[in-house]
């Protein structure tokens, strides 16, 4: 990949959100209520942002729907001519046309479709590999789509413009304890030898939290470390998506260095101004500091240092929860009314930490909990957002442990999803859901519609959420917990609650 193109990653974004930003530095002083825009002109980004050795530098900032994110690399800087931006395979994918570090690294159907605009759906090269996403191999709907005419390519790959979900094909196994008894597949392809299962790819910055690969935790091997695990996923995904040969141990080692160095976060809220200023603790450069270990902070303790499980996960904007008006009012923030506008956005997204680490939810009807014997099988168990969520200021599970909340729900089926119904070979017991999660993977009944829990830091620039790309937006998830959960939230809850989540 040459300077050039590689920065088109920055002016992509810069495209698709207005431009970047301007932050000033990330030592915690505050700073001016405004920021100042900088050109979003794709030469001037060159000269701003590159440099010789193909690298861009920690920090620039990205715009997204609640402010502007940044990236950071242990490393010290972003390598462009790293595996994870090269042609390894044979249709034109690179890691990077799934993970675009623009929007969180992952894909985003705003990103989708300028993309799709500008390579025709991807019947021209744009030098980064982000157009070769609009591959039938499972970027399609179906890997038999139609593609022949823009038109059709627009309706072939619908599912990846509207949800920014990849088709993963996987059979139902030989050993299953349930068999496939009928498909209701919209676009007439999935069948026991392979279902169609349309998935969000997951975002490969902050994996130092990660705890399981993938949403079914199929590159998950007993006994092996995460970065085994991401070895042998990235050269799976040459194999499978990039359609290529295997990768040397060298090219995965090289990728997995790259992945596991990145943090990403947001820097800056519209309402509540920098993340770090007032002794908060946002941006990713915490999030380099933070401890992690497999197991931390366990629901059934820590097995390396014994310590009990706290519900309280996330403490970056604990200094937020006492902050006075005139705190801001001092810095020129306060409003025409004399009252602070930016000290109120932060007591709210201190108000929706709190809220996330001990609002009770009475959990009940959750596979994986409510039915499994380390937890007593109770009917209905109280915890908080946090049971699930339990990695200090991640937000992810610290150990692999798969959920089923409902998301697979035949209830919750949209038109353009499968639907499968499954048998129980054993008791008849039949269900539908439009994705079987793990039980693809394990064969276990009890499975069905289970999934790992996402990390929690940068959630902003990737909308939409969950597995499926459900949710349009983090108002969307909010609403799904309160139903799914009964949790009676206020207005003034869901607000601060998405403030918070908009935050991370």
């Amino acid at each position: 990949m040459n300077t050039r193109s590689a920065v088109l990653l920055v002016a992509l974004s810069a495209s698709l959100h207005g431009c970047a930003l301007e932050t000033g530095p990330a030592d915690g002083a505050d700073q001016d209520d405004d920021v100042d825009a900088e050109s979003s002109e794709f030469d001037e980004v060159i000269a701003r942002h590159s440099d010789h050795h193909n690298r861009l530098p920690n920090h620039i900032p990205v715009f997204d729907p609640t402010g502007v994110f940044t990236s950071v690399s242990a490393h010290g800087f972003i390598d462009l001519d790293n595996e994870f931006f090269q042609d390894l395979g044979s249709n034109g994918r690179r890691c990077v046309s799934c993970h675009v570090p623009t929007v969180g690294w992952t894909i985003t159907p705003h990103q989708l479709r300028t993309v799709f605009n500008a390579t025709d759906g991807g019947k021209f090269e744009d030098g980064l590999g982000l157009g070769a996403v609009f591959r039938t191999v499972d970027g399609s709907n179906s890997p038999t789509a139609d593609v022949s005419t823009l038109a059709k390519r627009r309706q072939a790959y619908s599912m990846l413009l509207n949800k920014g979900v990849i088709r993963i094909g996987l059979p139902i196994p030989a050993n299953a304890e349930f068999e496939l008894v009928a498909v209701d597949d919209p676009y007439h392809f999935a069948s026991a030898r392979e279902l169609s299962l349309f998935r969000r790819p997951l975002p490969i910055a902050n994996l130092k939290f990660d705890s399981t690969v993938m949403w079914d935790g199929r590159e998950v091997f007993a006994g092996q470390t995460i970065a085994f695990d991401l070895a042998n996923q990235a050269n799976d995904a040459v194999l499978t998506h990039a359609q290529g040969k295997p990768l040397t141990q060298a090219q995965r080692e090289s990728i997995v260095v790259f992945e596991t160095a990145l943090a990403s976060a947001q820097i800056y809220d519209r309402q509540a101004k920098h993340l770090h200023a007032d002794g908060a603790k946002g941006g990713p450069d915490e999030i380099l500091k933070q401890e992690f270990h497999i197991g931390i902070n366990d629901n059934f303790g820590d097995p390396v240092t014994g310590a009990a499980f706290t519900p309280v996960v996330f403490t970056l904007f604990d200094k937020w929860a006492h902050l006075k008006d005139r705190d801001d009012d001092r810095r020129g923030y306060g409003d025409h009314d004399g009252k602070s506008s930016v000290t109120a956005a932060r007591r709210s997204i201190a108000r929706g930490q709190a809220l996330f680490n001990l609002r009770p939810i009475t959990i009940s009807g959750v596979s994986g909990i409510n039915d499994e014997a380390a937890f007593g099988k109770p009917a209905a168990l109280v915890g908080t957002c946090t049971t699930c969520h339990d990695t200090p200021n991640g937000g992810n599970h610290s150990v692999v442990a798969p959920l089923n909340i409902g998301l697979a729900d035949a209830s919750r089926r949209t038109a353009d999803m499968p639907l499968y119904t499954l048998r129980n070979k054993t008791t008849g017991e039949i269900t539908k859901v439009t994705d079987p999660g793990r039980a693809l993977i394990s064969g276990k009944w009890s499975h069905i519609g289970r999934f790992k829990g996402p990390m929690l830091r940068d959630l902003a620039p990737r909308a939409p959420y969950f597995h499926n790309g459900s949710a349009a937006d983090l108002k969307a998830v909010v609403d799904f917990y309160d139903e799914r959960f009964n949790l009676k939230f206020s207005k003034q809850d869901k607000a601060d609650l998405i403030a918070f989540l908009g935050s991370l």
